[in-house]
C-alpha cells in the first residue's frame, strides 16, 4: 500500500505555519511597540558569541566553552541559524510533548487500564498536524520571546524532556540532563527528582546525570580554571548578578515577593519560601509518581518548582508550558488547557506599569497580572498535591503503571493459554519488581 506524500491537509498545515511566521516577522518589523521596552532585541550574536567567561556571567564556564563554535559564523548567518533552529526546536518539543503526554496511568493496579476521556494525544497531531501546532505555539509568550531574543530555553527543555522520556534501559540515560544542568543550573533539580523517586532505573539515571554535571564542571575547570574558581566559589551565590529580580519579566518567587512587598530585597521571607517550595515540590513530585503513577505530573511539578525557586526565571524560561498543555489535553481537560494557554499568551505582566521600577509600586489588585506564571505554577503544585492525596486515599500505589520510557510488559510463555483471572496477579507481581 502506498500513501500520498502531499495532501491538501499537509499543504494547509504548512501554509498555517508560514502565515504564522510571516505575521510574527511583520509584527517585529512594523509594530515594535508591541514588544514594549524590548523593541530592539538583544542581537543573537551577542547572546551566543563568547570568547571568554567573565563576570557577571549568569552561566557556568562550561556554557562559554560549548558556544565557542558560534564564533566561527558571521553575525548575520548566526542570527538566521538560531532563528530557524528555534522554530525546529519548537517542532521537536511539540512532538516530544505529545509522546510525553501519552504516558497515562492505570485506573487501578488490578483492573484493565482505562483509556483517556478523549484521545487527544492521537487526535491533535492527526487533525491539526505538527506544523499547525507549531504555528499556534509560536504565540505563547515564552516561545515568542525565546525566538525573538535568541534564547536557549527551547534547546534546554528539549534536552531534558528527551532524556527523561528515553527507555529506562537506554545507554547513558541522564547524561543529556547533566549537560543541560551544566549550561544552566535550573535543570539540576531534576537530578534530585530522579534520585527521590526510589526506582532503581530512576536512581541510575539520576546518578548518571550527576556524574555528567560534575564532568561539565571539571571540563570548565580544566579549560578556564580561574573563571571556574570564581564562578563556583563566589558568583554562583550572587543572585543579584542575574538582573533586576523585581522586574516584571521575572516570574519566579523572588519577583513575586519583591513586587508584592514593594522592595528590591525580599530577604528572609523569599528565602524561606524557596526552601519550603523546594521540599514541597519534590515531595509532591515523588508522591504523584509513587502513589498515583503519574510520571508526567512528576516531571511537570519538578520543572515548575525549579522555575519558582530560581532567583530569576525570565518569561522565556517558561517554555515548559508546551508539555504542560499537552498533558492537560491528553487528560481531556480542555477548559484547563484553554485557561493555561490564555495565561501564557496574554502577556499580562506587560499590561501593568513596569518602567523605572514601577513594578515596586503596584496596587494589590495588579499583583496577579504582574506574576501570572508564578501564581499559576503555585496553583498547579496544589492541584498535583490534591491528586496525589486523592489517589493515595482511593487505592494502593499502582504496581503496573506505564513509566516514561518503559516498554510494554512482556508476557510469560504460555500466558495466552491462561484465564484472564489468573493473569492479573502475575502481571502485578512482575511489574512490582520494576519499582
Amino acid at each position: 500500500m502506498t500513501y500520498p506524500t502531499v495532501t491538501v491537509r499537509s499543504l494547509l498545515a504548512v501554509g498555517a505555519l508560514a502565515l504564522s511566521l510571516t505575521a510574527l516577522a511583520s509584527l517585529a518589523a512594523f509594530c515594535p511597540a508591541y514588544f514594549d521596552r524590548f523593541a530592539e532585541p538583544l542581537p543573537v550574536v551577542d547572546r551566543f558569541v563568547v570568547t571568554e567567561w567573565r563576570p557577571p556571567a549568569t552561566s557556568p564556564p562550561f556554557a562559554a566553552i560549548l558556544f565557542v563554535p558560534a564564533t566561527w559564523l558571521p553575525a548575520v548567518t548566526l542570527n538566521a541559524v538560531v532563528a530557524v533552529g528555534n522554530v525546529l526546536l519548537l517542532a521537536f518539543l511539540v512532538r516530544l510533548s505529545w509522546r510525553f503526554a501519552g504516558r497515562l496511568p492505570h485506573a487501578s493496579p488490578s483492573v484493565t487500564p482505562v483509556p483517556p476521556p478523549l484521545p487527544a494525544v492521537a487526535l491533535a497531531p492527526v487533525l491539526l498536524g505538527i506544523p499547525v501546532l507549531v504555528a499556534l505555539g509560536l504565540w505563547l509568550e515564552p516561545v515568542l520571546r525565546t525566538l525573538l531574543f535568541g534564547e536557549i530555553s527551547l534547546a534546554l527543555t528539549c534536552l531534558v524532556l528527551w532524556d527523561l522520556t528515553r527507555p529506562d534501559h537506554a545507554l547513558g540515560k541522564g547524561f543529556a540532563l547533566g549537560i543541560a544542568a551544566g549550561v544552566e543550573l535550573t535543570p539540576a533539580l531534576f537530578i534530585a527528582y530522579l534520585l527521590l523517586t526510589g526506582r532503581a532505573e530512576s536512581v541510575r539515571a539520576g546518578l548518571t546525570a550527576l556524574a555528567s554535571l560534575i564532568g561539565t564542571m571539571l571540563l570548565g575547570a580544566l579549560v578556564l580554571p580561574q573563571a571556574s574558581l570564581d564562578f563556583w566559589t563566589l558568583r554562583v551565590f550572587e543572585t543579584g548578578r542575574l538582573g533586576e529580580g523585581w522586574a516584571a519579566d521575572n516570574q519566579s518567587l523572588q519577583g513575586l515577593f519583591a513586587r508584592a512587598l514593594h522592595t528590591t530585597e525580599p530577604g528572609v521571607g523569599w528565602a524561606a519560601a524557596c526552601v519550603v517550595t523546594t521540599f514541597a515540590g519534590l515531595w509532591v513530585a515523588r508522591g504523584v509518581v509513587v502513589r498515583a503513577g503519574l510520571e508526567t505530573w512528576g516531571v511537570l511539578v519538578t520543572a515548575l518548582t525549579a522555575l519558582l525557586v530560581s532567583p530569576v526565571s525570565w518569561s522565556h524560561h517558561w517554555v515548559w508550558c508546551v508539555p504542560l498543555l499537552a498533558v492537560l489535553l491528553a487528560e481531556g481537560r480542555w477548559r484547563a488547557a484553554s485557561a493555561v494557554a490564555l495565561v501564557f499568551a496574554a502577556r499580562t505582566f506587560r499590561l501593568v506599569p513596569h518602567e523605572g521600577g514601577a513594578e515596586l509600586q503596584l496596587a494589590w489588585w495588579q499583583q496577579l497580572l504582574a506574576s501570572p506564571y508564578a501564581v499559576l505554577a503555585l496553583v498547579l503544585l496544589g492541584y498535583a498535591g490534591w491528586r496525589c492525596r486523592r489517589a493515595a486515599g482511593q487505592w494502593p500505589p499502582p504496581a503496573s503503571v506505564p513509566r516514561l520510557g518503559a516498554g510494554a510488559p512482556r508476557r510469560a510463555a504460555g500466558a495466552g493459554r491462561q484465564p484472564a483471572a489468573t493473569q492479573l496477579p502475575a502481571s502485578n507481581s512482575s511489574a512490582s519488581t520494576m519499582r
